[in-house]
């Protein structure tokens, strides 16, 4: 295995965003550094692009849209550094964001990743939706941030630039142990896109590795430039990919009764929808709850195989053991730090 670290940019007819965000990437100070594009069968002329204006990128040209877990999954076998970085080409990087990574994966081997600060490139002192300071999940499965709850994105006021341990690093920008990736392997394909890193993060700390933030780094995401917010498509691979993240990784004992709170509390999400006008969510919803019982077969030997026996003796970070959406809708807990979480993460 050699040194440094493979930066993985995977593009799906994102030429507007490579001409925009690649710039800041190749400026990286950070060495030794390879960038490696990872084309999901593109129809625009992203790869000519790259090929003409940036010819020390190296290129993975796919055939057919894999997706964001299977898109990435492929670029496992041509990476030959201890690291590597997850890294959406909507994302501006500034030239010292890896160090801070690197230094950290360098002086904590049980990490499996680490994500820097994530902020809004369109309200640059603004937290971004995908992964803000660092990931969090509650009892029933909902992610949010250190500085994101739900839709409620709160103002950088350096509030959340201390390190910690939490529960997921987001897919937009985060640094890999490739030593952890070959052991227990990385997103499950099937997710095709959305919660497949949580999946991985969860896998990772049920197998006793760490996952954190590091808000030294700073980049800054345009987010939602595949799928927009509303999206009925991203509806559905959300309210599936859930359910199956918590029926892969949740200990027996709580399993059943998990899933179905879970699935009553997407009811009232439809429900909701419905009342709204907004008949597509609520379809998309269902439809993600369907495929969820259609493939449960293939998620029971899902879970015989990645779970470890000894589950329950793991200690896990970033879990709040209570209702966000309580918290949220019902206490009007608004931010972060309203929640007292923090503190209870790092024990």
């Amino acid at each position: 295995m050699g040194n440094g670290v493979t930066v993985v940019i995977l593009n799906w007819n994102g030429k507007k965003w490579l001409s925009t965000f690649l710039p800041s990437v190749v400026k990286t100070t950070y060495q030794p550094c390879k960038i490696l594009l990872v084309d999901n069968g593109s129809s625009d002329d992203s790869v000519a692009f790259v090929k003409e204006n940036y010819p020390s990128i190296h290129l993975l040209e796919l055939k057919e849209n894999y997706g964001f877990a299977e898109g990435n999954n492929r670029a496992l076998p041509v990476i030959d550094t201890p690291y590597f970085a997850l890294l959406n080409s909507d994302v501006e990087v500034s030239p010292g964001w890896l160090e801070p990574l690197v230094e950290t994966m360098d002086k904590r081997p049980e990490l499996a990743s680490v994500q820097p600060k994530i902020l809004a490139w369109n309200q640059k002192d603004h937290f971004e939706y995908a992964g803000a300071s660092g990931g969090f999940i509650d009892s029933w499965g909902y992610p949010f941030c250190r500085g994101r709850l739900f839709d409620t994105l709160e103002k950088d006021e350096g509030q959340y630039n201390q390190s910690l341990d939490v529960f997921w690093a987001t897919g937009a920008c985060c640094l890999v142990r490739k030593s952890v990736v070959d052991k227990i392997g990385l997103f499950d394909p099937d997710f095709f896109a959305h919660m497949e890193e949580i999946d991985f993060c969860w896998r990772a700390q049920n197998h006793g590795y760490r996952i954190a933030c590091e808000p030294q780094s700073e980049v800054f995401h345009v987010g939602g430039g595949t799928l927009p917010q509303g999206n009925p498509r991203k509806t559905f691979l959300n309210a599936r990919n859930n359910l199956w993240m918590l029926y892969k990784n949740l200990p027996q004992k709580v399993l059943g009764r998990r899933i179905a709170i879970r699935m009553m509390l997407d009811g009232v999400w439809g429900i909701k929808s419905l009342l709204s006008g907004e008949p597509t969510t609520t379809w998309a919803i269902i439809r993600g709850h369907m495929a969820f019982w259609k493939s449960i077969s293939q998620m029971k030997q899902k879970r015989k195989a990645v779970l470890p026996e000894n589950l329950a003796a793991v200690p896990q970070s970033g879990y709040f053991d209570k209702s966000i959406v309580w918290h949220y809708f019902i206490r009007r807990a608004k931010i972060f730090s309203d929640l007292n979480l923090a503190s209870d993460s790092e024990e």
